[in-house]
């Protein structure tokens, strides 16, 4: 019998979940359970109910509610034959930390600047790529030795665990990270040890700051935005700064272009009481980006060209960027054509979304409801309709689920715990429009899910519990010859389809879904990271450390 915990803990007046699992039935409809302090000394024993059989675990599994340990201090659960969990904490700066560790991990994910051993102790590294990009229709020229105009672009996060930087995945993390910021300040109040920690901005805007700077450069003289910054083809597995693969600047897209006049507008914002100088740039940049759509209102999506292998970020609708770009401005400008346009791109986009609350890299519309909601109108109405009703949809998942993920079957792909922590925000969105206390209850069960609650075992961010993965698919990590991890990682979760060779070989086909994850550094789609995994990440503990939404609220 396995027992599983958060590994990272609980907050003192939390609900408390432990579950046990075992992939055979014995017939026994309840289990004792014991809590155990640090000295060893059984503080409680209670019984775990049979919940039943999960498909999608391969599990028959027991809930014990142990929410009456309230006391701060470390713990675990055993069972009377010695079966133990991983360790937990009750801590109430629980979510706090824990935010804490997954934005000083995108601290190292910095291009362009060496990292220091005063801010990244034993990961610290030299700078790297500092060269200057090639549009890609200069590039043949310039391999051939030609002249050609060359772009200064340094600075930005490495992406994922290679070191492309990619316009929708940046505008993705930051609209996460900023939105939180708006949220739950109270949440952000603790220094990251930063280069620029102390300079009288809170760390969580140090950190994006650093990340918009670098996106304001993917800016083109016509207002049009480029989809990505990558070489032709990933590097090896080499650190960073001997990387000296000759960097491109892909063609635009308006997908980049709806995206990045977006998060400028919105950075225009939340910059202005911090950097008056950035926050009129940006929102210049944010309306020169929406003069281009307007002129370019035909689709103008990205594929790769022949002999590129980077990450292309294709998409077949560019209209929930549009949607976002023109909510975003609204609130900078107060123009009523931007309500207009908004109202007209809900429209169409609502009578074909199967939701509308989308808040990945793929579809942002989401995004735009979190800027409209604080409005009364009827687009206002129509979001606070689709956020309850997308959240009463996975509350039903989370019941369904013997580990309380809201997910289904088909879930279960690349990037998996994307979708879990997603849905946790969503929950969020809806607990502060609702106080329904359903919603918050099952977020928390989503970030239990994330920390260890699940049918691997695993803690799935990086340095965070016993058992937590620690061979992700990060090129730095493979490369810097340091046993430890760089902690504060999310990464993909189970993938029962995998695409990876190493996988593919070793999942055993009829895997449930939910164990179909291997802790190795090979299994891209399974161990991967990325900037966009860890800022939904730091979402949710913002919400769940805001004692459950209850300082927060939709203040945009």
């Amino acid at each position: 019998m396995k027992i599983y915990v958060n590994q990272a803990g609980y907050l003192p007046g939390g609900k408390k979940t432990v579950i046990l699992a075992q992939t055979e039935t014995d017939g026994e409809e309840t289990k004792k359970i014991r809590i155990m302090d640090e000295n060893g000394k059984c503080i409680l024993e209670t019984d775990a109910l049979y919940w039943g059989y999960d498909k999608d675990a391969g599990d028959h599994v027991w809930h014990a509610d142990v929410s009456a340990v309230s006391e701060p201090g470390e713990y675990l659960a055993e069972s009377p034959a010695g079966e133990r969990s991983c360790l937990f904490r009750i801590s109430e700066d629980l979510y706090e930390k824990t935010g804490q560790v997954l934005l000083k991990a995108l601290y190292y994910q910095r291009c362009g600047t060496a990292l220091e051993e005063r801010c990244a102790g034993v990961f610290r590294r030299e700078c790297c790529h500092t060269g200057k990009a090639v549009r890609l229709e200069d590039y043949e020229k310039l391999m051939s030795g030609g002249t050609v105009p060359l772009y200064e672009v340094r600075g930005g996060w490495h992406d994922a665990g290679d070191y492309g930087r990619y316009t929708t995945a940046a505008a993705a993390a930051l609209a996460h990270l900023l939105y939180a910021y708006r949220f739950f300040p109270e949440s952000f109040c603790g220094e990251l040890n930063l280069p620029e920690s102390g300079n009288g901005i809170p760390d969580i805007l140090n950190e994006c700051l650093y990340e918009l700077r670098w996106l304001r450069k993917m800016q083109m003289e016509d207002g049009s935005v480029c989809h990505k910054l990558t070489s032709m083809r990933h590097a090896n597995f080499v650190m960073p700064e001997q990387d000296d693969r000759q960097f491109i600047l892909f063609r635009p897209s308006a997908m980049a272009t709806g995206d990045f006049a977006a998060v400028m507008a919105l950075a225009s914002r939340v910059y202005a009481a911090y950097d008056s100088e950035f926050a009129q740039d940006a929102l210049a940049a944010a309306e020169k980006a929406w003069n281009w759509l307007k002129s370019h209102p035909e689709f103008l999506g990205f594929e790769n060209p022949p002999g590129c292998n980077t990450g292309d970020y294709g998409d077949t609708d560019d209209r929930d960027e549009r949607l976002w770009a023109a909510a975003e401005l609204y609130l900078c400008t107060g123009d009523p054509e931007y309500l207009k346009a908004a109202e007209r791109l809900y429209a169409a986009l609502s009578s074909e979304a199967e939701t509308m609350v989308s808040m990945g890299w793929g579809d942002v519309s989401g995004f735009a409801g979190w800027c409209l909601l604080r409005e009364n109108g009827e687009l206002a109405e129509a979001y606070r309709q689709a956020f309850t009703a997308e959240a009463e949809r996975i509350v039903d998942l989370c019941g369904k689920s013997g580990y309380g993920a809201a997910m289904e079957t088909v879930d279960y792909g690349w990037g998996s715990n994307m979708v879990v922590l997603n849905r946790a925000m969503v929950l969020g969105t809806a607990y502060l429009l609702t106080s329904d206390q359903r919603y918050l209850e099952c977020a928390g069960k989503q970030m239990d899910y994330i920390l260890g609650v699940n049918a691997t075992g695993f803690s799935y961010i990086t340095g965070i519990g016993e058992h937590a993965a620690g061979h992700p698919h990060n090129r730095v990590t493979e490369a810097d010859g340091i046993e430890e991890t760089i902690p504060g990682f999310v990464v993909g979760g189970p993938c029962a389809v995998p695409a990876d060779e190493k996988a593919e070989w070793l999942i055993v086909p009829g895997t449930p879904p939910m164990k179909c994850y291997l802790d190795l550094w090979e299994c891209y789609s399974l161990n991967e990271i990325t900037i966009y995994w860890n800022s939904p990440a730091v979402f949710v503990c913002a919400f769940l450390n805001d004692t459950g939404g209850k300082k927060g609220r939709i203040r945009i």
